[in-house]
Formats: C-alpha cells, sequence, structure tokens
C-alpha cells in the first residue's frame, strides 16, 4: 500500500482541505503516515497570511526532501496558489496545486511517476467562479468538526494578500452544506465551527439565499446536532435578521468571533475595512441584547503603518469599554504585495511590541472579568483532551459553549460529549470545574453538586 503523509500550516480552512485531501488518497488505497516517518508521498499545505507562513512552508517542505529523496513531493495551499514558480524553484518538489484543483492531485502525481517531470497545475483563481466541492465526512480530531462553507473575499483589505490567494467570494451550495452537516452528526460529532475564508460573507454571490437562511436550515434540518459555531463574522455581516436567528436558536452557541483590527476611523479608513467604529458598536449593542451572557473575541492589529499614540489609544478604549471576553493581538507585519507593505510611517518595532504588550494585558483582565460572571454556575462542556501541563491529573480540557476554556476530573469516555460542569473557580487560560453529569444521564447526583 503506498503511503502519504500530511503537514498542515495556517488556519482552520488548510486543515479542513488537508482532511479533504487526505479521503481523495485514501479512496485510492493510500495509507496515512506521520509525517515525521518516511513516507511515499508528502503533501504540504502552505500559508502565505505574513511572509514568515512563507518561510516556514518552505521550511517543511524541505524537511519532507531530506526525509526521503525519493518521495513524490506535493505542495498545495495558499503560498502555492501566490507563488508557483518560488515553489518550484526548489530543487526536489514535484507537484504544485493551488487552492483550486485539488481533486487532480492524484492525476498528477501518477504523471509525475511516469513521466519525472516537475508539475505546476496552479490556474489563476480570479477566474474561479464555482465552489470547489471537497467532501470530509470525519476528522482524525474527534470532538469537534469543521463544516467549510464558503471561499475566497471580495473585501481587498490593504494589509491582507488573501484575495490573491484565494480568489474571489464564492459560496458552497446550502444543499451540500446540510448534508455534511448531517453526516458530520452522524459520524458523532456535537458541534459543528462553520468555517471558510470570509465565512458570514456566505451567501452573497447566491440569489435568495443568505447566511441567515443557511444558519437557520442548519439548526432546523440537521437532526441531532447540539452545537452551532461560527468561526468569524464580520460587523457588517451581524444583520438584524442574524440576530433574529442567533435569537431563537438553542444550538447557536453564545459566542462570536468579530474581527476589529483596530478601533480607530483613521486606521480603519487606512486599512479600507468596510466599518465605522460607531456601527460596529451599535451591532455589539444589538448583540448584547439578543443574547445576554455572549462572549466576544476579536482580532486586533497593533502598530499599522502611521497609527500614532492617539489612535492605538482609541483602540485600547474601544477594546475596554465593550468588554471583549478575549483578543488575538498581532503586530503588523509588512506582507510583501499588499498597499500596507508600501506605506509611508511603518510603525517601530519597539513601539508595535510595547503596544502589543498594554493590549494583551488589557485582554487578559477582561477574560478573568468575563469568565467571573460564571463563578458557582453549571454549564455545558465538550472534554477535548487531557490537561497537557499535567497528564496524571486526570484533568480534562475543554470549552463551554460561550467559549471558556475549564479544566475538570473527567475520564477518557467523556470525550467529544457534552456534560454539565460547575465552575467552581473563574480564571485565565483556563477555569477550574467540577464535574455534575454527563448530558441525558438520569438527574440522581445533582443535588449533591449544587
Amino acid at each position: 500500500m503506498p503511503s502519504v503523509a500530511f503537514h498542515t500550516l495556517g488556519c482552520k480552512v488548510n486543515h479542513y482541505e488537508t482532511e479533504a485531501i487526505w479521503q481523495l488518497f485514501k479512496e485510492q488505497g493510500y495509507e496515512r503516515s506521520e509525517f515525521e516517518d518516511t513516507s511515499d508521498v508528502y503533501v504540504i499545505n502552505t500559508c502565505t497570511v505574513t511572509n514568515t507562513g512563507d518561510k516556514k512552508s518552505r521550511q517543511v517542505i524541505r524537511r519532507a526532501i531530506r526525509k526521503n529523496p525519493n518521495a513524490v513531493i506535493c505542495v498545495t495551499g495558499c503560498y502555492a496558489q501566490t507563488s508557483p514558480a518560488e515553489i518550484m524553484a526548489i530543487p526536489g518538489v514535484d507537484v504544485v496545486v493551488g487552492t483550486q484543483d485539488r481533486a487532480k492531485m492524484l492525476d498528477y502525481i501518477e504523471q509525475y511517476k511516469n513521466e519525472r517531470q516537475p508539475i505546476n497545475g496552479v490556474s489563476n483563481i480570479m477566474k474561479a467562479k464555482v465552489y470547489e466541492e471537497l467532501e470530509v465526512p470525519a476528522f482524525t480530531d474527534r470532538t469537534r468538526a469543521s463544516l467549510k462553507i464558503q471561499e475566497g473575499c471580495n473585501n481587498f483589505c490593504t494589509f491582507c494578500i488573501i484575495p490573491w490567494a484565494r480568489g474571489l467570494l464564492r459560496s458552497r451550495d446550502p444543499e451540500a452544506v446540510v448534508k455534511q452537516a448531517q453526516q458530520l452528526v452522524d459520524a458523532g460529532y456535537k458541534e459543528i465551527v462553520l468555517t471558510g475564508i470570509h465565512t458570514a460573507g456566505y451567501g452573497e454571490d447566491l440569489k435568495d439565499y443568505n447566511f441567515a437562511q443557511l444558519l437557520s436550515d442548519l439548526d432546523e434540518k440537521v437532526k441531532g446536532l447540539k452545537r452551532i459555531r461560527i468561526s468569524s463574522i464580520e460587523a457588517s455581516q451581524v444583520t438584524d435578521e442574524v440576530i433574529d436567528v442567533l435569537n431563537r436558536s438553542d444550538k447557536i452557541v453564545r459566542h462570536l468571533h468579530i474581527p476589529l483590527q483596530s478601533g480607530s476611523d483613521s486606521v480603519l479608513k487606512r486599512m479600507r475595512r468596510k466599518y465605522s467604529m460607531d456601527m460596529f458598536a451599535e451591532k455589539l449593542e444589538k448583540l448584547k441584547k439578543a443574547l445576554p451572557g455572549l462572549a466576544i473575541t476579536s482580532d486586533v492589529i497593533v502598530g499599522f503603518p502611521g497609527e500614532t499614540e492617539e489612535e492605538f489609544q482609541e483602540t485600547y478604549d474601544f477594546v475596554a469599554k465593550h468588554k471583549f471576553s478575549e483578543l488575538h493581538v498581532f503586530p503588523f507585519s509588512k506582507r510583501t504585495g499588499t498597499p500596507a507593505a508600501r506605506m509611508e510611517d511603518q510603525v517601530d518595532e519597539d513601539v508595535k511590541n510595547e503596544r502589543v504588550h498594554r493590549l494583551i494585558e488589557l485582554s487578559n483582565q477582561l477574560a478573568k472579568q468575563y469568565a467571573s460572571d460564571y463563578e458557582n454556575e453549571v454549564l455545558e462542556v465538550i472534554p477535548e483532551e487531557q490537561y497537557k501541563e499535567d497528564p496524571d491529573s486526570g484533568l480534562y480540557v475543554g470549552y463551554t459553549d460561550n467559549y471558556m476554556k475549564v479544566k475538570f476530573q473527567a475520564t477518557e469516555d467523556m470525550i467529544g460529549k457534552i456534560v454539565k460542569v460547575k465552575i467552581t473557580k473563574a480564571g485565565y487560560p483556563y477555569s477550574e470545574g467540577q464535574f455534575v453529569r454527563v448530558m441525558g444521564d438520569t438527574i440522581e447526583n445533582e443535588a449533591i453538586v449544587s
């Protein structure tokens, strides 16, 4: 049996697609081996969101070539899409496929074996008009399943290379989404994470169908689904119709990730973002009214070209005022090929780092504050894995629906199930909890805990 090994860099979408590519290999009789082992084929799924992403991708490609110089080395993903020539120039790379036509990879491998000539299978992504259907009936990770619903982005923010790597927005057929969601639930998953390049942009290219309707259909039509999580939603996509669905649904979790990037209108203009701070604040107020206790996490870029101390302070104050429950903070990094990389007034690295630290401190403080509201409450948690820092402790870690990370005494057989846990000590990055019961069990011993 021929073997294939995978290495995935970058985001959730890449991880989803690696699983889809593995399905294609499996159907052709391949077995999967670890990337560190000797394999007949290596597939490297690359990332290009930053220059570092490119560099890491090249390092992993070279590692595979050293592992087995006779293997077929296949490179795919975003870096392959934007810079196929750079990758083809690495001696030992045999097949390059971008972010389309993944199904052709196996044919290219056979062709390479016969002809021994490197193959560049990258096509012009800007011409791609149709969503590439990639089935994933189950994941190597057994607790939550990603479900990719769309591809591409039409926004062209000045710091971002992704439209050039992924093309323009195209949505997956709604029936295919619902069908795959059902498949995942039937395979035992309780939680599905809707994911994509511009996830909630879903439906902008469809006639008479939008993201709110998709949420509603998933909620109503997928039997046995317990949790729907949206991986990311832009402020401009939080429509009244979406809020209405969130309000009605008991499956969509109380957690939204809404990228802020900056809390200053002047910086947002330079970033070419599609909202103002007033609009963002108004959406947050509406959401919190519709979903009490909603956790809102966000991304912020610090030190965007020209960011003054006042503009940074605006961001800091906005985050503090609206009590985000956690932030991902990134120092601005120049992405070659984007307008922002060519802007004047690049911010000094020391200034960037100092601002990043200030914002991370605020984020930690807000996360603790958010968690403390839930001390002594009983919440639903899906245990995901053993507590890595002390594997012998009997502690397991999982997420509540509102995205708090909880560690508590549990057993291996609870992984992937929904369990009730009482939060005994709020904290960050972990809150501590006490197991109450598995959902669906009889409630004989609940009185003892409460």
